[in-house]
């Protein structure tokens, strides 16, 4: 609890890690709580007195706002926001603040992770081993990404260090983003494309780094998979959304489509009926790129960073969401 008017108050809601604790115990002028509930009915009586709060996946919109009276910053442990309704935020000037870099690289390793895996047939191999099938291994030959093509979509924090590293496994790399110019593309040592449709087909391997929205929707389709070679492979650590998984699944199922790997889905928590788990030709995980310990750590150290910035009036734009709320 506050014990002052100088005090500040910090509610975690859910998990933090143990270094985003460690920075907030330096100060001895902010309080904090930890709600492990992190349901939004649990949240609204904690918000009363709390001056920041720290989010997972918990929503925090018009109705949590209006129970935080002395709210000043709301920091999200990761970088999406798509539970935080912003348009309130900005009706008083309260910033939304997200971890910046701080998972980037993990994002990026992973992407990585999944163009191997998808590439090479790890799911299948894996299970010649366990099921002593082990004749079976020369049927279906894996492939090399040396010398291959890549289209990355979104050259942003993460769409970058991808960029960065499919040029280092010696691929040939394009760019597919309206907000990066052609000069910095080219100095990243990749390409840059403006026709998704005319791109695709060209291309061996495609990795989503583009934000959900509007316009990236379905952007991967009936019409646009259909465009990819029949042995090519499509990997997501960007959001569900983006990639039409039911038109996946029809192009995975009818050879259109070699492979496919997955860090999000349309729902989530999933569907256990979900068609395409069914399918050895893609490789999940449960939306855990940017979630590695060396990430987490660094990703609660900005998050509570971050609030602080705000305490002390200096807020680290750079890390602002809603920039519009710091003129």
């Amino acid at each position: 609890m506050t014990t002052g008017n100088n005090r500040k108050k910090v509610l975690i809601v859910g998990r933090m890690p143990q270094a985003g604790i460690d920075v907030l115990k330096k100060r001895d002028d902010v309080d904090y709580e930890i709600l492990t509930d992190d349901r939004v009915p649990s949240l609204h009586p904690k918000l009363r007195d709390a001056n920041a709060v720290t989010l997972g996946a918990t929503p925090f919109r018009q109705a949590e706002l209006d129970a935080a009276p002395a709210m000043m910053v709301v920091a999200r442990l990761g970088v999406g926001f798509d539970a935080v309704e912003i348009p309130a935020l900005n009706k008083r000037k309260i910033p939304l603040m997200t971890t910046g870099i701080a998972n980037s690289v993990s994002v990026a390793e992973h992407a990585m992770y999944m163009l191997l895996a998808s590439a090479r047939l790890s799911r299948k191999h894996d299970r010649f081993v366990r099921e002593n099938t082990w004749g079976q291994r020369l049927t279906d030959l894996p492939a090399d990404l040396a010398g291959k093509s890549i289209l990355v979509v979104g050259m942003g924090r993460i769409g970058s260090r991808t960029v960065k590293r499919c040029v280092a496994f010696e691929m040939d790399v394009s760019v597919l983003d309206p907000n990066i110019s052609e000069a910095d593309i080219k100095k990243a040592g990749a390409t840059k494309v403006t026709d998704l449709k005319a791109t695709l087909p060209k291309v061996d391997f495609v990795s989503v780094h583009c934000p959900k929205a509007p316009e990236t929707v379905d952007m991967f389709n009936t019409e646009t998979i259909g465009l990819m070679k029949p042995d090519a492979f499509l990997v997501n650590t960007a959001r569900g959304g983006i990639i039409n998984e039911d038109a996946l699944y029809a192009a995975l199922t009818s050879g259109k489509l070699r492979g496919a790997g997955l860090d999000v889905l349309d729902r989530e928590p999933p569907d256990p009926a979900n068609k395409l788990f069914g399918l050895e030709n893609v490789i999940f995980s449960p939306h855990m790129a940017g979630v590695t310990k060396e990430a987490s750590d660094r990703m609660a150290q900005t998050a509570i960073e971050n609030i602080l910035s705000v305490f002390d009036g200096r807020p680290n734009a750079a890390n602002v969401v809603n920039k519009e709320v710091l003129s």
